[in-house]
């Protein structure tokens, strides 16, 4: 049996494994009489677990799973969580897990480039243009004294880490803003919900803030959004789907009716956030799956980037890894040919055809 421990923060990463081997080679089987209109289902029920914390990042798999697209394949889902990433890249590589989620950070790089063997196969979470989920504030009260990012110099900004995804955004921003990173006080700041009693005493001025956090503080008039994120990184990958190389090509028959399961959920997700397409259902499944229980909320708070194709902005993980590698946080190097493996995805769309 395996042990699965502790609850991850917002961020947290994703995970999924299969317990039960695959039943037997049934090929890809693509016949729209099948119950998916697609693939056929497995002969023998597989059990996938997805080791997932509440992250909103994972609507894909909240969504598949209630609707049934696990079932048509005849793969039954379990949800577990890992206390740390960690515990979950060796677990990931040794094929313990198949299926897991992350973001891009110093430690996550060192851990592959050390020998960690994983795959990067699909998107899990994004900014959308305009409407970032993961951006800056400023506290309500220093509206006039802070109208542009170059307004930053001389304040304090708190960000929840260093050589990691937060941090390239904040240097992403610096950069953009003209500013130095002497000009600005980078302030370390792991609690999200430490940045708004932060902000609201007065001990920092502005903050690399996440949903629902963010939609929360402006109704309560803690702070307001300081432009949008994709102002200055219109392409930044934020999570990804991570594979275990026995997943992806050993177990390939499963592997592949997941991914559609997955993907399929992820559609259904942008019909309802972008088009408005039986929002109220996907909302609902949103508040059984996530820390945020509030329907209205939902309707409010600038959601999760998830693409509908999987596709990743696969530059931007490697400028993420230059960053963290000019900082002197890597230790050896990473062959991203090899470690970047688009093909179970790609296959997937051919499948079901592109999300329009």
């Amino acid at each position: 049996m395996k042990k699965w421990i502790g609850i991850a923060g917002v961020l947290c990463m994703l995970l999924a494994g299969c317990s039960n081997p695959p039943g037997g080679d049934e090929g890809e089987g693509v016949d729209k009489e099948n119950p998916s209109g697609d693939l056929s289902p497995l002969s023998k029920k597989t059990t996938v677990v997805i080791a997932e914390d509440g992250a909103a990042s994972g609507a894909g798999f909240y969504i598949a799973n209630e609707k049934g697209y696990f079932d048509d394949y005849n793969i039954e889902i379990e949800f577990a969580t890992f206390a740390n990433s960690d515990d979950m890249l060796p677990a990931l590589a040794s094929g313990e897990v198949d299926i897991a989620g992350g973001i891009s950070s110093a430690s996550f790089f060192n851990a592959i480039a050390q020998g960690i063997d994983v795959k990067i196969v699909a998107d899990k979470g994004h900014n959308v243009e305009g409407k970032s989920y993961f951006t800056f504030v400023i506290g309500a009260d220093k509206q006039e004294e802070i109208k542009d990012y170059s307004d930053l110099k001389g304040k304090k900004v708190a960000v929840s880490s260093q050589n990691a995804l937060d941090e390239y955004i904040y240097f992403d921003m610096l950069e953009h803003a003209g500013l130095a990173k002497d000009e600005v006080e980078f302030v370390l700041m792991p609690d999200f919900g430490n940045m708004l009693a932060a902000i609201e005493n007065g001990s920092i001025d502005a903050a690399l803030q996440i949903e629902p956090l963010i939609t929360q503080g402006i109704a309560n008039g803690i702070h307001v959004r300081l432009g949008d994120a994709t102002d200055f990184a219109p392409e930044a990958q934020i999570a990804m789907v991570l594979g275990s190389p026995d997943f992806i090509g050993k177990e390939k028959d499963v592997s592949l009716r997941f991914m559609a399961a997955y993907l399929k959920g992820v559609r259904d997700y942008n019909d309802a956030f972008t088009k408005g397409q039986d929002k109220d259902e996907i909302i609902n499944i949103m508040t059984q799956y996530t820390a945020l229980k509030d329907a209205a909320v939902w309707e409010d708070v600038f959601v999760t980037g998830l693409d509908p194709d999987g596709k990743m902005f696969i530059d931007n993980i490697r400028e993420q890894y230059e960053l963290y590698k000019d900082n002197g946080a890597i230790q050896g190097e990473i062959d991203f040919d090899e470690a970047i493996d688009t093909k179970l995805t790609e296959e997937v769309v051919e499948i079901l055809g592109e999300y329009n």
